[in-house]
């Protein structure tokens, strides 16, 4: 079964006894400013409270490369567990129920995974993402991409802000 727009109504789940469950397939052209594509597979199981969602995802997440500050796609996979429980409005000044949660099923029944799905797969970006293994990066000294052209810049050029600290 597809997801459209990773959204997934739950009514009928949550009328089911505890531990039934539902298997979806995600893949979604996501297209916002950090993800470009989601794809895998979750499961909903009914708990007492709520849903668990368990998936194994695998997504296209636009980041830039940390040599040579080009952007880039990078394709990261995850696996995330997570509780979903239902949004019921609190009294006045406390907070509602899932409030700080990243799945909260709505007053439609209906549980939206694209949040979730993003937050996870941008902890899953390493943290010094490259365009390729032997990027060369740019010259500190004049700014130039060294993946394109080498500089002029004599080699053995040094940072004048660290000449009091290196001997």
């Amino acid at each position: 079964m597809s997801i459209e727009k990773m959204r997934i109504n739950v009514a009928q789940l949550l009328k089911e006894p505890i531990g039934s469950s539902r298997s979806y397939h995600i893949q979604e052209h996501v297209g916002t400013d950090d993800i470009n594509f989601a794809n895998g597979d979750v499961i909903l199981i009914r708990t007492n409270r709520g849903i668990i969602v368990r998936g194994k995802i695998i997504a296209s997440v636009k980041v830039i490369c940390s040599r040579c500050l080009k952007p880039i796609d990078c394709e990261v996979a995850y696996n995330f567990e997570e509780e979903a429980l239902p949004g019921i409005p609190a009294p006045e000044g406390l907070p509602s129920a899932g409030q700080y949660d990243n799945l909260i099923i709505d007053e439609d029944h209906t549980l939206d995974l694209s949040e979730a799905i993003r937050q996870y797969a941008l902890l899953a970006v390493p943290a010094k993402p490259l365009c390729r293994s032997d990027c060369a990066g740019i010259c500190p000294t004049c700014g130039l991409d060294l993946n394109q052209e080498l500089c002029q810049c004599p080699s053995g050029a040094k940072n004048q802000r660290w000449s009091k600290l290196v001997r």
